[in-house]
């Protein structure tokens, strides 16, 4: 059922364009760009608990990564449904997150990417709600996408 989704997402993504993307952030689903730092915060799930951006959303990392790279932004249709944590400054750690573990790294075109524990963060377009995880472990892009912890260990 989840790799339906994801394969209609990334079906209509594709015939839509870059309008999905636009849509989306009026629709207040995850997007990219930031215009001020990045805050990495936690928040207790089924899954136990998760990295989630300031509004709540699970962060994810991607297998095909290697640490404190981006291989997404190198595959078609990717970046648009899973969009890079972006920031503008220094990210900023929550109560309970590790700021020592936070870091970025640089994306094509100059944008800055959050990592955490050397894995590069990601939000996921077809997320409906904070703290929603039932993406992941989703297998997507030729990888498996995965919440990460405080302790910067994947949550499966």
């Amino acid at each position: 059922m989840k790799r339906t989704h994801v394969f209609l997402l990334s079906a209509l993504l594709g015939a839509i364009g870059v309008s999905a993307v636009a849509g989306a952030a009026q629709a207040g689903r995850p997007v990219a760009h930031t215009s001020r730092a990045a805050k990495v915060g936690l928040r207790h799930t089924r899954l136990g608990t998760i990295l989630v951006s300031s509004s709540g959303r699970t962060l994810y990392e991607f297998t095909r990564d290697r640490p404190r790279s981006n291989s997404c932004v190198k595959i078609r249709e990717c970046p648009t449904i899973w969009p890079a944590l972006q920031t503008s400054g220094k990210p900023l750690a929550g109560p309970g997150v590790r700021s020592s573990l936070l870091s970025t790294i640089k994306l094509p075109g100059g944008a800055s990417q959050v990592t955490y524990a050397g894995h590069a963060l990601y939000l996921y377009t077809g997320d409906t709600g904070p703290g929603q995880t039932s993406y992941v472990g989703e297998l997507a892009f030729g990888g498996r996408w995965y919440a990460i912890n405080a302790s910067g260990h994947t949550v499966k």
